[in-house]
């Protein structure tokens, strides 16, 4: 077996080397959950964290052989991207704190978006040179699904800051590197926005690096915060009858600069009234009110008067109905943010707004069913007896549970099965008592729930 552990590294961290680079030898047979244990006489030093991840990694049918990352983006759909991405907004606080002291040594800072694709990478030049024989880029996809175990993408599944050495990486081109990445949380609504990662040599992995970097994090929301109260407070000083001339005015840095410091939402998951966010100002919607943006955000072509009210109301719904709801969610959008008032014919929203549910769909294209459950909070508007609500609400649902049954790991199992329409789910719990270890804790109150289900259902 080839020498692959770094200069630099301590002498505790050489035997989780050796137990990665052994445990590659079994990714060369093919990787099944049982296959790396935690703890057996062979690999004496593997990480649980490692181990998972590896699993999750030969679920989604990462190669650990592959070279490079693959591009996600093009130059002209980056630059776009991340012009209008809240984290645009952020980058001088990462500049100051954590690039500039990079340049000279020997280290790399990457920001990237909340599914694992890289927006910026600089820092240390050769390195930067050196980093793009692994497409470790702008533009580039690093999430778990894509290249499995990295610190980008294992902190996005992980929901929280993660260093990864060497070995421990799943493609084998990154093991000369080490990293350490901690995730970006909107400071307002707690979304994840993106991920911090610091890539390089040993250094980046010293345990000074983790606390420098949620420092740096934890600034940098500071500050997004502080521009968004500033931005909101610029804007509640100009008199009313002078906004809508003044938006239209406006420059166009002063415009892109408004748009990235928010992602307009609405929160549809597991509440009954959505939650609408515009602009920073946030307002709880009515149930009908709810449905309709809900409808409106999921066809942003828009929809006639008569496929909104086909999808609006069960049996034969009434287009003079929904024009007078219509009417009264305009004064409600009119209050918060003027440009956002919908058209007619057909109905349309003149604003992006992104819905969590969309998010989770987004999330599942892409394999990545673990931020999908992490963002998943319940069912699309659960009361909503609405056609239209009643189909996104089951899609969202079916295609999460089959996500969660065919690559979740237990870990994965069980906090779906925590979820409100998974309380009487026997095959997810089947499913999680075939995953977890035969010693594992948990496996006694899945048993005892599997008994009691089963019980209520024989009865």
């Amino acid at each position: 077996m080839k020498n692959l552990i770094q200069p630099g590294f301590t002498v505790g961290a050489e035997p989780r080397q050796r137990a990665a680079l052994a445990g590659h030898e079994y990714l060369d047979t093919g990787l099944t959950d049982s296959a790396v244990p935690v703890e057996t006489p062979e690999l004496p030093g593997l990480r649980s964290l490692i181990r998972e991840s590896w699993q999750r990694s030969a679920g989604f049918k990462a190669n650990p052989d592959n070279p490079a990352a693959p591009l996600a983006m093009d130059r002209d759909e980056l630059e776009d991207y991340r012009s209008q991405h809240p984290l645009a907004a952020i980058m001088p606080v990462i500049n100051k704190l954590l690039v500039q002291p990079s340049h000279d040594s020997g280290l790399l800072v990457a920001v990237g978006d909340e599914v694992g694709r890289l927006l910026w990478v600089k820092g240390d030049p050769a390195l930067q040179r050196r980093a793009e024989g692994m497409m470790f880029v702008a533009g580039a996809d690093w999430s778990e699904a894509t290249v499995g175990t990295s610190a980008p993408g294992t902190a996005l599944a992980l929901g929280r800051g993660i260093q990864i050495a060497g070995a421990e990486h799943y493609q084998r081109a990154v093991h000369p590197w080490s990293c350490t990445a901690v995730p970006f949380h909107d400071p307002d609504s707690g979304a994840v926005l993106g991920v911090v990662d610091i890539t390089g040599t040993a250094t980046a992995v010293a345990p000074h690096t983790l606390s420098l970097v949620e420092a740096t994090v934890a600034a940098a929301q500071a500050q997004l915060r502080v521009e968004r109260l500033q931005l909101a407070a610029e804007i509640a000083q100009r008199p009313v009858r002078r906004r809508a001339a003044a938006s239209a005015s406006r420059a166009p840095g002063q415009a892109a600069k408004e748009g990235s410091l928010y992602r307009n939402s609405l929160q549809l998951l597991g509440r009954d009234q959505a939650l609408l966010s515009l602009e920073g100002k946030t307002v709880v919607l009515s149930a009908r009110h709810s449905e309709i943006l809900a409808l409106l955000s999921t066809h942003p072509d828009g929809l006639s008067a008569e496929e909104l009210s086909a999808r609006l109301y069960p049996g034969d719904g009434s287009t003079m109905t929904l024009r007078a709801e219509m009417v009264r969610l305009r004064k409600v959008l009119q209050q918060l943010n003027p440009d956002a008032v919908p058209g007619s014919r057909p109905y349309k929203l003149p604003v992006d707004v992104v819905p969590d549910s969309g998010q989770v769909l987004s999330c599942l294209q892409r394999g990545a069913h673990r931020i999908a459950l992490e963002i998943y909070r319940g069912a699309v508007l659960p009361r909503s007896e609405a056609p239209g609500i009643v189909e996104l609400r089951n899609n969202v649902s079916t295609l999460l549970r089959e996500a969660v049954l065919t690559d979740g790991s237990a870990e994965s199992l069980l906090k779906y099965a925590e979820l409100p329409e998974a309380r009487d789910d026997v095959g997810v719990r089947r499913a999680a008592l075939r995953l977890l270890p035969a010693r594992s804790p948990k496996r006694a109150a899945v048993v005892a729930h599997l008994e009691r289900l089963e019980a209520e259902l024989g009865s």
